[in-house]
């Protein structure tokens, strides 16, 4: 049987040392044996446990819910794989669809093909935006309704270039967010709180209003607790949630 180190282990899954100790930190995945020389050493039921992890990643699943499914005693890893491979199977063909759109608009803005304006959007999942407002709506009530109609009346007037602007502004802010964390900067740091400052202002821009202090914080107590934002920051860097919450709160307090 073939036994790995953390840093085997991190080349053969493409997953970082940090992230691999993150998760044995929490209890997510303990290495099978730990040497006298304080080397973690795992095997190929670990390599499994860690696929899971990878997979339920890439469909959203929280890190805590993660952990419930694979130490839930009655867990079945070919049960799990088979629907896994129908959720992705499910992915793969809307993205499928996405890149034909792609594909299409590209030809159109090239004078290749003719694209009525309907067109534009086949693809994209208008059911799953809705769930997600109205469990903002449902949680934070009439405010989160109001905002969503001012961030929705506010971006009407969007083009190109300022859907394009606001998404390479959040990127940004996610890459230098994540670097801090590595770098161990507290969230009261010069630095951190210069990023605030940049989601500050982009939150404005998202909500079409600038944000008071309290609504600044209520959002990263949002980011919290929706799973699919914990998902999210957790798979840019292991902590991220946190660290982004707890740097949220203190740029608020500073007001």
């Amino acid at each position: 049987m073939s036994v790995y180190t953390v840093k085997q282990m991190a080349k053969l899954s493409g997953v970082s040392v940090r992230a691999l100790h993150h998760y044995d930190a929490i209890g997510l995945l303990k290495p099978r044996a730990v040497g006298a020389n304080g080397y973690r050493y795992y095997d190929r039921q670990d390599l499994l446990r860690l696929q899971q992890i990878l997979f339920h990643r890439a469909l959203e699943t929280p890190l805590k819910d993660i952990q419930a499914a694979l130490d839930d005693p009655d867990f079945d890893l070919a049960a799990a794989l088979r629907a896994q491979r129908s959720r992705l199977a499910a992915e793969a063909e809307r993205y499928a669809r996405l890149v034909t759109v792609v594909d299409r608009t590209l030809a159109n803005l090239e004078g290749d093909e003719t694209m009525d304006d309907k067109m534009l959007f086949e693809g994209f999942d208008p059911k799953k935006q809705a769930e997600h407002e109205a469990w903002l709506v449902e949680r934070y009530g009439d405010e989160a309704a109001q905002r969503i109609a001012d961030a929705k009346a506010g971006m009407k007037t969007w083009g190109k270039k300022d859907w394009s602007h606001f998404q390479e502004e959040a990127k940004a802010i996610e890459h230098d967010l994540a670097k801090a964390l590595k770098q161990g900067l507290p969230v009261d740091s010069d630095p951190v709180t210069a990023i605030m400052r940049r989601h500050w202002a982009w939150v404005g821009r998202s909500w079409n209003r600038e944000p008071t202090p309290d609504a600044f914080k209520g959002l990263g107590h949002l980011y919290q607790e929706n799973p699919e934002f914990t998902a999210r920051y957790e798979a840019i860097a292991p902590g991220l949630t946190e660290y982004l919450a707890e740097a949220m709160r203190v740029f608020a307090e500073r007001r």
